[in-house]
């Protein structure tokens, strides 16, 4: 079982920057395929960001097109952590964002949620114009 849990969101202006954490448990981290989702209210959940594990220490970043440029995944193996680095915020990034983890390989972009098996449990981040 792994356990997630995001910190990190907060409100913010337009224009500005913020940085999502989430922590995840469970020791063989670096072979979590991770990934952050957002969910604004009355929204579907959506794809925002994932690293995917390619192999060995070898990791891949997808992007959402609506994010790309402005924001950038990371991870900290040692420290079983993952982060997403929000810059050039609009009212539109409003939403609660999602830590999502899946043990095993992406051999291509996962953007759908039902292709992870762990969730955190979000946090709000507002970004007002």
């Amino acid at each position: 079982q792994v356990q997630l849990v995001e910190s990190g969101g907060g409100l913010v202006q337009a224009g500005g920057s913020l940085r999502v954490s989430c922590a995840a448990s469970g020791r063989t981290f670096r072979t979590y395929s991770m990934g952050w989702f957002r969910q604004a209210p009355g929204k579907q959940r959506e794809f925002v960001a994932g690293i995917r594990w390619i192999r060995d220490n070898t990791n891949y970043a997808d992007y959402a097109d609506s994010v790309k440029g402005r924001f950038t995944i990371s991870r900290d193996n040692a420290k079983n952590m993952v982060y997403l680095q929000m810059n050039s915020l609009k009212p539109e990034d409003t939403a609660v964002y999602y830590c999502a983890a899946v043990e095993r390989k992406m051999t291509g972009p996962a953007v759908v949620p039902r292709e992870y098996d762990y969730w955190g449990q979000g946090t709000q981040v507002t970004v007002s114009s």
